[in-house]
């Protein structure tokens, strides 16, 4: 395989028991490139990109290295052959210092003892790289961008010549993602190689030399990416031509409040005197990074403790706990799916049925058969793939995922909807059919609360958006009457901004 690429990848698949999540699919890393992988979730993008930095293996194909066929690729041998791979979650220990997660693994040590050299060494590697961190600073006190440039530095300290980033701006902000370009540009011109795992088709086009679409764990095509276009991007992906995300209609007719807020505080910084959501209304919250938007809702769903009243279709919830508003009626997506969302040591089945037990168990015995039918039916509602009961969610792709955890919540049929980043690392496909569901739910009387770093999403659901600075709710506006600019502007505006005037 002597392609001139420094690697190479040949008829490659992966199976997860009986289903083929990739399928034959061949691929060439070339030095000095950053090589786009998209597709939508599903699409085995993810799993590829995991391939390539040996965290899962191929049941068939071949793999190469500067034209030599590796008779074995995992982990150790990747690295031993300079590939490294920055996991979607970022894999780092809180407690170490930053240089302690750089050079966890490569310790100097004199006849056994520990030399203690990691910040010396960090120091001159950052040097020599551009990115700067305190070295002593612990993992859990950094910004995940920050986290971001430690698992950089992680792969620059093990030589790597391809670095795999998989989905690395999920969580980021438009500046951190500007910086994350930056660096992989840098190591583009030091002849390193970046496999670009994304859904965000803007920063393809704006950072990558090639890409390559998968679809449906097949490859569809590679190319240069200035023959691209994102309408070019989204055809091949989905298999036709086909705009972008289009928002269903918006819900005109509003019921009695199923959700009312009065004098909330909270030690998170939360204070909201007053919010209204009808039965079929969404609402929408619009916020910069670190304006207090997850915080209210924690507040208000009772995961985090707070003053003031909360009422669920008249009802106050005088216990203020996750269990309590559940069974009330009020549930809430969380953003943070792997963390706080679901259960990634159990399947499929386990995870959507877990907050619902009561209704499937007797005397301590859970009923498999009612379990099974709910998580089929969901399945099913939310076309989940692959399309599997007992599927281990961990090896699901991330839009996937969220879809397993929406349905989780969606199953003992709520009155009040609180969505934190709904389609947070969600291809074009998946949003549509989330936003689908959305609308749907709304039609059906449930009263919706949004809240996304898209503005763009929410002016697109929302039949009324609040801006949210500071832990408060500082103006409302018709999201039918402005734009993304003016919303942004308006946010910028804010800053700072101590009274509601909502």
């Amino acid at each position: 395989m002597n392609t001139g690429a420094l690697l190479s990848l040949r008829g490659v698949g992966v199976r997860f028991g009986d289903v083929d999540v990739l399928s034959g699919v061949d691929l060439d890393i070339r030095p000095g490139e950053i090589h786009g992988l998209i597709g939508e979730n599903g699409a085995g993008k993810s799993t590829l990109g995991k391939v390539i930095g040996g965290y899962y293996r191929a049941t068939s194909g071949a793999i190469s290295v500067d034209g030599r066929h590796q008779d074995r690729w995992d982990t150790p041998t990747a690295l031993e052959n300079g590939v490294a791979i920055m996991h979607q979650e970022l894999q780092l220990v809180p407690a170490l210092s930053v240089a302690q997660n750089v050079y966890l693994g490569l310790e100097e040590n004199w006849f056994g003892l520990l030399r203690r050299s990691e910040r010396s060494r960090l120091e001159m590697l950052m040097e020599d790289s551009g990115l700067r961190l305190d070295p002593d600073a612990p993992a859990a006190s950094l910004t995940i961008a920050e986290q971001q440039k430690v698992e950089v530095l992680r792969a620059l300290a093990r030589e790597a010549r391809v670095i795999v980033m998989d989905e690395p701006t999920a969580a980021l902000s438009k500046t951190e993602v500007d910086q994350l370009h930056r660096i992989m540009r840098r190591l583009r011109s030091e002849g390193r190689s970046v496999v670009y795992v994304t859904h965000f088709l803007n920063d393809i086009l704006e950072v990558t030399d090639k890409v390559t679409v998968l679809r449906n764990g097949e490859l569809v095509k590679t190319g240069e990416t200035a023959d691209e276009s994102k309408q070019s991007l989204v055809s091949a992906m989905l298999g036709g031509v086909k705009s972008e995300t289009l928002y269903p209609p918006k819900p005109r007719d509003f019921g009695d409040v199923l959700l009312s807020v009065r004098d909330l505080k909270s030690p998170n910084g939360s204070n909201v005197e007053r919010l209204d959501i009808r039965a079929g209304e969404i609402v929408g919250f619009a916020g910069l990074m670190g304006a207090g938007r997850t915080e209210i809702a924690r507040a208000i769903t009772g995961a985090d403790p707070s003053t003031g009243t909360v009422e669920v279709a008249g009802k106050p919830l005088t216990e203020r706990s996750i269990r309590a508003a559940t069974e009330e009626g009020l549930v809430m997506v969380p953003e943070d799916r792997r963390g706080q969302g679901l259960v990634m040591t159990l399947p499929v089945r386990a995870n959507i049925s877990l907050p619902h037990l009561a209704r499937f168990s007797r005397a301590g015995i859970v009923d498999k058969k009612g379990e099974w039918a709910l998580a089929e039916r969901l399945i099913d509602r939310f076309s989940v793939r692959p399309a599997i009961v007992d599927g281990d969610v961990s090896n699901y792709s991330g839009g996937n995922q969220q879809k397993v955890l929406i349905g989780k919540w969606l199953a003992g049929n709520p009155k009040v909807l609180i969505l934190d980043e709904p389609s947070r690392g969600v291809d074009v496909g998946a949003r549509e059919a989330i936003h689908a569901e959305i609308a749907r739910l709304a039609r059906e009387g449930v009263a919706i609360l949004v809240i996304s770093s898209e503005i763009d999403e929410v002016l697109g659901l929302a039949t009324r958006v609040f801006l949210v600075d500071d832990g408060r709710l500082v103006d409302e506006i018709d999201p039918d009457e402005i734009g993304e600019a003016e919303v942004l502007a308006a946010l910028f505006s804010h800053q700072g901004f101590k009274d509601s005037v909502a």
